[in-house]
């Protein structure tokens, strides 16, 4: 009794690709990457954004906003009667700008820094001295031809 589900062709292609170390080693990384921008996020937020606000006369980012107005529509209000306003949070951008750039910042180094280390390997093993290969075993031919010119020397 045969299967009556058909695969599809791609099917057995993606699951070798998905197998494969390459596809882990990405699935890693893009973990690792979603944690390590959870910490830039915080170091942005809590730790440079502040730094920023004292320059900047005490002015808190994530307040930084422009109210909009409602064109076509009354007012809308929360559950306690007080109206909800409709703002543009550019404080928000300029700090995930800021996040971006930290994150940007932190993978290019770590890129210059694998490549560096390529480089140096491939100049270690380029610099290397070339041994050379060893010389073949010899032939059964080459052996009794060996025996007999040593035979021949011994007479004379």
């Amino acid at each position: 009794m045969s299967n009556p589900i058909k695969k599809p062709s791609w099917w057995d292609e993606f699951m070798a690709f998905a197998v494969k170390g390459n596809a882990m080693a990405l699935a890693v990384g893009t973990i690792i990457g979603a944690a390590f921008s959870g910490i830039t996020k915080s170091l942005t937020d809590d730790i440079i954004m502040p730094i920023v606000a004292i320059f900047m006369g005490g002015i808190d980012f994530s307040e930084l906003k422009i109210t909009l107005p409602r064109l076509f529509s009354e007012p809308v209000l929360d559950e306690a009667g007080n109206e909800i306003l409709n703002t543009l949070n550019y404080g928000n951008f300029i700090s995930a700008i800021i996040n971006f750039f930290i994150l940007a910042l932190v993978v290019f180094f770590l890129v210059k820094g694998l490549n560096k280390m390529a480089d140096a390997a491939k100049k270690k093993e380029e610099t290397a001295p070339a041994r050379e290969p060893e010389p073949p075993a010899p032939s059964a031919q080459e052996l009794l031809l060996t025996e007999i010119r040593d035979i021949l020397k011994d007479k004379h």
